[in-house]
């Protein structure tokens, strides 16, 4: 069984080396290069420092975002002989698989999502699959990963925005409510991974995690509003952060399960009633 876990040799070291020259040269941070090819950020980091060893599927997938040969990162290939991907795709081939296997997941549900769906959906072979994600389950984990990772980003691009913690407020309910196509999406792959999480798998347990940072980001909300003014004296966050973010859990809920021309009035609803309730419980008279 392979590890990626262990103090650094040479030749890792080396291979650390040249994936930051191929970070260097995407010019992005090591962050953004992380989502680009599905990696944990805190692995790409701890594998850059020499704490940890890159696995050979995120070897593949950082020569394909950085269209450099992989047994170049390994040390035993010159550089020159760089590649081009065989087949232009957007965001690249990992980037493709993920995106697929989200909006299969959506469609089907968690354990219904086979690797030869996955390939079909990519027009491409299961070996192709397997060269950039190993496993099945490092697939629908880095799928899960990527799916709240978009969530997170288009949160905060949306907060950046807003004049004050009302804004804020109001736009996280508009982000909540499932209106199009890809709110759906997302909704129906939160859902699904929730039974995942009360079995304590890995990708459960990295819903829990994503699902903690985003009760904090309203709790963080409501904290900053209590300070402005624009929210009522004497709430508690966290109190108001579960009682809000539980409300939002089960209209969604109801939400998704209309379906026709009946889940577009549904999401009003949903929209109308969390109003309502930040009107009445949040904000300031």
């Amino acid at each position: 069984m392979e590890t990626d876990e262990g103090p650094a040799s040479p030749s890792t070291a080396g291979t650390a080396a040249r994936v930051r020259a191929v970070i260097a040269d995407a010019g992005v941070s090591q962050r953004e290069f992380a989502r680009r090819v599905v990696m944990d950020p805190s692995k790409l980091s701890r594998a850059l420092s020499g704490t940890r060893r890159f696995t050979v599927a995120e070897l593949a997938r950082i020569a394909d975002e950085g269209r450099v040969d992989a047994d170049w990162l390994l040390g035993t290939r010159p550089r020159e002989r760089e590649t081009a991907p065989a087949v232009h795709v957007e965001g690249g081939r990992p980037l493709q698989i993920v995106r697929e296997t989200v909006r299969l997941i959506a469609e089907h549900g968690f354990h219904a999502v086979r690797v030869a769906d996955i390939a079909r959906a990519c027009a491409t072979s299961s070996a192709a699959i397997h060269y950039h994600f190993p496993g099945r389950a490092e697939l629908l984990e880095a799928a899960v990963r990527w799916c709240m990772d978009e969530d997170t980003a288009r949160r905060a691009a949306h907060l950046a925005e807003a004049d004050d913690a009302a804004a804020e407020l109001r736009q996280l309910i508009a982000l909540q409510t499932p209106r199009t196509a890809q709110q759906r999406r997302q909704w129906a792959v939160w859902l699904d991974l929730w039974a995942e999480a009360a079995r304590s798998t890995a990708v459960g347990r990295l819903h829990s995690e994503y699902y903690r940072q985003w009760r904090e980001t309203v709790t963080d909300v409501l904290r900053r509003g209590a300070g402005q003014g624009v929210f009522r004296a004497g709430t508690d966050p966290h109190a108001a952060a579960l009682t809000l973010t539980a409300l939002i859990d089960g209209l969604a809920t109801h939400v998704l399960s209309v379906s026709g021309p009946e889940s577009a009035t549904a999401a009003d609803a949903m929209h109308r009633t969390l109003t309502t309730h930040v009107t009445h419980t949040i904000l300031a008279p």
